[in-house]
């Protein structure tokens, strides 16, 4: 069963130590990216559908894009680290919020 927004256009991309399905129009949350607002191009695309036609790469396909635009980026939810030795009574603790950027796909 189809629906009208289904698209047969999508790829398998790979940043941030993950790996990520997107198809064009669709918006992303993706972690560790350097580039500031504004324009972004993804070189590591594992797998690609066009047009029906797919091509899986080995392990990255050559010549492969994913062209996308970054609309903000912001910090995640803060994470609470608590280490703790027995017998010495040692304790620490801190926290750590990681940079996400949301990344909306624009061509694949």
């Amino acid at each position: 069963m189809s629906t009208q927004n289904e698209s047969k256009d999508f790829a398998v991309i790979a940043t941030g130590g993950k790996q990520y399905v997107v198809h064009p129009g669709q918006t992303i949350a993706v972690e560790k990216l350097e580039e500031a607002e504004g324009q972004v191009t993804f070189e590591k695309v594992l797998l690609q559908s066009k047009a029906g036609k797919v091509t899986i790469g080995t392990p990255e396909i050559s010549g492969a894009k994913v062209m996308g635009t970054i609309l903000k980026t912001a910090k995640g939810k803060k994470i609470m680290v608590v280490k703790y030795k027995n017998k010495t009574r040692q304790r620490s603790s801190n926290g750590h919020r990681q940079t996400r950027a949301t990344v909306k796909i624009e061509s694949v």
